[in-house]
């Protein structure tokens, strides 16, 4: 019987596995360990330092674990710590800030989505001047627009209101967010657009029924850019509104930068905590959305 299998006595073919403990993976696991434990230990210590009574910071030890857990600094920065005459924490400023945040991020993201699709699938006179001046709006330093748009919500009446900033934060945001969405929806295959058109669906048909239902990814990614721009804002915040209507970001520096009394190091670091929370919560539910949306199209041209 003849050897259907010949060669096989000469051993296994095909490329060599590779070693598990190579030297290049040695070094590429090691720099990212290191890398990781740099940006780590920062965190790592404000955690330790919010958890330990003012008696055990004292003592100096940065990096030890507390002796004693204690969530008193962290009940203080909520609701107790003062900037000014006011000792209501930071519980004040995130209610400012979600006031802010949800119709910010609701209005700028609607208007950019439907911009994005009228410009990549919609071409009409004027169009790619219009796409240009979004664009060199997405590039010009904001400081330069400080002062005239404090004038301008000075003659609209919304100097120092929530419903000012609100405005502030839609004009901001919609330049880039028109550039993602143009560029993902512009990645999306014409045939199904073309097909719509022969079939009779008009703009806002194919808007809802077509493009909103493959752009969830999209979404997501502008969501995060949006909640982590707007939430982390101080410098608009500080300047658009006033002492009633503080977002967090500026309770938070005046409850770190006040001078009364001692120095809590624990309470600034638990409010410092609690300011980022909504930005971490976004990024841990929906991470993998986000390279999802970046992969199909975000950063194409």
């Amino acid at each position: 019987m003849a050897d259907i299998t010949p060669g096989l006595s000469d051993g296994p073919r095909g490329p060599k596995p590779k070693k598990a403990f190579s030297r290049a993976n040695i070094i590429l696991y090691g720099t990212l360990i290191m890398v990781s434990i740099y940006y780590l230990l920062p965190l790592y210590v404000m955690i330790m330092t919010s958890l330990k009574g003012m008696p055990e910071i004292r003592m100096g030890n940065v990096f030890g674990p507390p002796m004693e857990i204690t969530f008193e600094p962290w009940v203080k920065a909520w609701s107790q710590a003062c900037t000014g005459i006011n000792c209501d924490g930071l519980s004040r400023g995130f209610g400012n800030s979600v006031r802010i945040l949800i119709p910010s991020v609701l209005l700028s993201i609607t208007i950019a989505s439907v911009n994005g699709y009228a410009l990549s699938n919609w071409k009409f006179k004027g169009s790619e001047v219009f796409f240009t001046i979004l664009i060199i709006g997405a590039f010009i330093p904001y400081q330069t627009m400080l002062y005239p748009i404090v004038i301008l919500l000075r003659e609209l009446g919304l100097m120092g209101s929530i419903g000012g900033l609100v405005l502030v934060h839609t004009i901001f945001g919609m330049p880039i967010l028109t550039l993602l969405f143009r560029n993902y929806f512009a990645s999306i295959p014409q045939e199904l657009f073309k097909a719509a058109r022969v079939d009779g669906a008009g703009f806002w048909q194919i808007y809802f029924q077509i493009m909103l239902p493959m752009a969830l990814p999209i979404f997501v990614v502008a969501i995060i850019l949006q909640v982590t721009g707007i939430w982390n804002d101080f410098l608009f915040g500080v300047i658009y509104t006033k002492p009633a209507t503080y977002p967090m970001t500026v309770q938070l520096n005046n409850i770190v930068n006040s001078v009364q009394g001692i120095k809590e190091y624990n309470v600034n670091m638990a409010a410092t905590l609690l300011t980022g929370l909504v930005p971490l919560i976004i990024y841990f539910a929906s991470g993998k959305l986000f390279v999802r949306g970046i992969a199909a199209g975000a950063v194409k041209g």
